[in-house]
């Protein structure tokens, strides 16, 4: 007989799960069963003689439960919320005045069938409650048991009277193992199969052999020789290289334990313990990798940790030292366990591993509260990593000094559980940093960007998330159940509510989702406009920018209110808190909100566009950009302004450029007196119709303006084609204005005064006085005054 393939054996099995599915969703939970469940949950909880392991099997079957009532309270929603809706339209019945019978009659039926509608999404929620109280009851009893497991004191591994027994026990334990192993291998019957098995015992053998004696070895091949071939992204395939280190011992000791359980000569003792070999050469391999990451060999690699060489070498000793404690306290567990030691013969073996523990931690902890490099320069400050590795650094010093204490006092449990977990948390931070610098070393390779962009934005926000993924690692490390992680998941997953709508993360996923595509689709479509249908019609720049930029906003509104109706919030109960909050937000936000509405005014009717030159507010340039809240304009001195869209709709705007580039440019010109009037209005003229910029139709014109105090006045009236260019037209225009000038002799005066003295005489005596005084000062001291 043909055995059925793997492929329509699963076909099979979901073709019968399928009906069982949809008749369980259909029939809803089945509340006569859910109450006996409850039941006896809820009297093993009020007894409490039940143990953990039961409890939590009990726990298991409540939580699916929950889950059923769970998805049985949205049954009927739509339904329901349509009955809501035609309830409400009949409206409130007036006090006093009596509803007309059909209304009422009306009413009547709709509210029977809501209470009809409504009845099992009540039953599912009263279900849901109970479920939800008998779990936090089996939570509190099962957390209570480990608080009294964990602060229990026992006996202390210092009194000489429990060393004999411990001693003896071990080697109870010991002699045991070795007597099943010589008495399978006496057995004849174990000997033939072990001789059966022999070829395939040989062979996974030698795999296993090879792959630890040669796999550590082929993965630093591995890895020196990337370091040597390649360019990019060196640190990733280096990183990937060196999972190998793991991976290859890891597969040999698996075919080891595969070959020595077929031997069939291990025996109940020796099986139970190498079975679990794998997990524990898996705890030694990646111990000694995370110590090779975290503190390379080689002093030129990249280090996560800035620590001196001496530093690095003994780190990577206590880390690698650390793995050898744990593997031994496992296998003293199992032993324990199986030969049933007692509570002083776990004392008194377990306390030399608590005061090994102690001197790897306190060694650890001194690396890394005193022995790390400060790389930061005095103006910068210390890296987070730095400081967490000293605060850790810290903390492990204390704990190497109170586990030990504590574990002397009788406290074994306690002082193992702060003991390992402090050892297993300092892994995880380790391994939380390599991972980091592996996330930040394979975006810049994925992205094309050096070595020195790793720390951009992005690789930030994954090392957080490392970080956040790391919290329930590390709360199961410190005594959390895998179930109060769950149960947090599940809290997580309810939501919180906001009136009468409820929030999960799946609506925060739907609507960031939904908006994501709506504003893709959105940006997409301006761009198809922008690019390829408005430049085909005869609408100008500013129109055509008007309409891309409509477009952008009702389709964001449109992608915003589609995401929030489809995650199913509730937009009548945002609307009551963000009208409660319009008001005093209106008063903050006023003038935000009138430059907002001031800038759909300016897209709508285009007073001025991008490209436009206008003067506001004593400012002038041209228009780069309108957007809600401000318009940008670049001045001829090549800076930005930024304008408020309220002044330019309130104010007064110049535009030189509104609708067309034409424009007038008047330049000033003034000749001395003396000079023919005709003949400079004939030369000044023809300076006009010269100029390639000015057109002649309308004709350029000479206008005499009068007699200046210093000159004959003129003026060059002329409509220019683009009025842009105003500035170089005038100077062009000076330029052929001096140069023809001079050819006609004609004479540009500058500014002339006459001076004239109302009483010159008194000016003559005044010099005179002076003279005199002049003559006297020059005298010799020893001539005397004439008489």
């Amino acid at each position: 007989m043909q055995r059925p393939s793997l492929l329509r054996l699963l076909c099979t099995l979901l073709l019968l799960a399928l009906p069982l599915s949809v008749t369980a969703q259909a029939t809803g939970p089945d509340y006569t069963a859910w109450k006996n469940v409850a039941q006896r949950a809820e009297i093993a909880v009020e007894n409490g003689r039940a143990s953990s392991s039961a409890l939590e099997s009990l726990r298991i079957q409540v939580v699916g439960w929950r889950e059923q009532f769970l998805e049985a309270q949205s049954a009927n929603q739509s339904r329901i919320a349509t009955l809501n809706s035609q309830i409400a339209s009949l409206g409130t019945p007036a006090e006093g005045v009596e509803e007309a019978p059909d209304i009422a009659e009306r009413r009547v039926e709709l509210t029977s069938q809501l209470q009809r509608l409504r009845a099992p999404v009540v039953t599912a929620e009263e279900a849901y409650s109970r479920a939800d109280g008998v779990i936090k009851e089996i939570d509190t009893l099962i957390r209570e048991r480990q608080t009294d497991a964990l602060l229990s004191s026992g006996p202390s591994p210092l009194n000489p009277v429990y060393w004999g027994p411990a001693l003896e026990a071990l080697g109870s334990s010991s002699s045991a193992l070795t007597h099943e192993v010589s008495q399978a291998f006496k057995s004849e019957a174990q000997r033939n199969s072990f001789g059966r098995a022999l070829p395939q015992i040989v062979i996974l053998a030698l795999v296993g052999f090879v792959l630890l004696w040669r796999g550590r070895r082929w993965s630093y091949s591995i890895v020196g020789f990337l370091s040597r071939h390649t360019q990019r992204g060196a640190h990733v395939w280096r990183f990937i290289a060196s999972l190998l280190q793991i991976l290859l011992p890891f597969i040999g000791l698996i075919a080891l334990v595969e070959a020595a359980i077929e031997t069939g000569l291990l025996g109940l003792r020796g099986t139970l313990l190498i079975d679990d070999v794998p997990w524990y050469g898996l705890i030694l391999l990646s111990f000694r990798w995370l110590a090779g990451q975290l503190f390379p060999r080689r002093e030129d690699e990249d280090t996560i940790l800035d620590v001196e060489h001496k530093h690095a070498t003994e780190a990577r000793w206590y880390i690698a030292a650390g793995a050898p404690i744990l593997v031994t306290a496992l296998v003293f567990n199992v032993l324990a366990s199986y030969d049933g030691w007692s509570d002083a013969t776990r004392a008194v073996i377990g306390f030399p591993i608590l005061i090994v523990t102690g001197v790897v931690l306190s060694r650890l902890g001194r690396i890394l509260s005193v022995g790390l490099i400060d790389s930061s320069s005095e103006e910068e400050t210390p890296l987070y990593r730095l400081r967490i590795s000293r605060l850790l650094g810290r903390a492990v010093i204390l704990v190497a000094i109170a586990g030990p204490v504590i574990g002397a006092l009788g406290y074994g449990n306690a002082a193992a559980r702060l003991m390992f977990a402090s050892v297993a948390t300092l892994a995880l931070f380790g391994l939380v940093l390599v991972l980091q610098s592996f996330v930040s070393h394979l975006y810049a390779f994925i992205m094309r960007k050096n070595d020195s962009e790793e720390d951009g934005l992005i690789p930030i926000l994954m090392g957080f998330a490392l970080v956040l993924g790391a919290v329930p690692v590390l709360a199961l490390i410190w005594g959390a159940r895998a179930a109060d992680i769950t149960e947090v998941w599940t809290r997580f997953q309810e939501g919180f509510a906001i009136g009468d709508s409820r929030i999960s993360p799946v609506d925060f996923l739907t609507f960031a989702v939904l908006f994501s595509a709506g504003y893709v689709l959105t940006r997409l479509l301006q761009g198809m406009m922008r690019t390829s249908i408005l430049p085909r019609t005869k609408i100008d720049t500013g129109g055509r920018n008007a309409i891309v930029s409509g477009i952008g906003y009702i389709g964001i509104f449109l992608a915003a209110v589609i995401a929030i109706s489809s995650a199913g919030i509730d937009l009548s109960n945002i609307a009551l808190v963000a009208g409660a909050l319009s008001v005093g937000i209106g008063f903050g936000l006023q003038n935000i909100v009138s430059n907002f509405v001031s800038g759909i005014i300016l897209l709508i009717e285009r007073p001025i566009a991008e490209g436009d030159w206008i003067e506001v507010g004593g400012k002038m340039g041209y228009v780069r950009g309108i957007s809600v809240r401000s318009t940008r304009i670049e001045t001829f001195d090549r800076t930005d302004v930024i304008i408020p869209n309220a002044d330019l709709v309130s104010g007064m705007v110049t535009n030189w450029t509104r609708g067309k580039t034409v424009g007038r440019v008047i330049v000033p010109v003034g000749v001395a007196y003396g000079n023919d009037t005709r003949k400079v209005e004939s030369i000044l003229l023809g300076i006009a119709r010269e100029h390639s910029m000015v057109l002649l139709n309308p004709a350029p014109s000479i206008v005499f303006q009068g007699f200046g105090a210093d000159s004959l006045d003129f003026e060059i009236r002329a409509i220019l084609r683009d009025v842009n260019f105003v500035l170089s037209v005038k100077s062009d225009m000076n330029h052929e204005i001096a140069k023809r000038f001079a050819e006609e002799n004609i004479e540009i005066p500058f500014q002339q005064r006459d001076i004239w003295i109302r009483n010159p005489e008194a000016l003559s005596s005044g010099v005179s006085d002076v003279n005199k005084k002049s003559d006297a000062t020059d005298k010799p001291a020893t001539e005397k005054p004439a008489t």
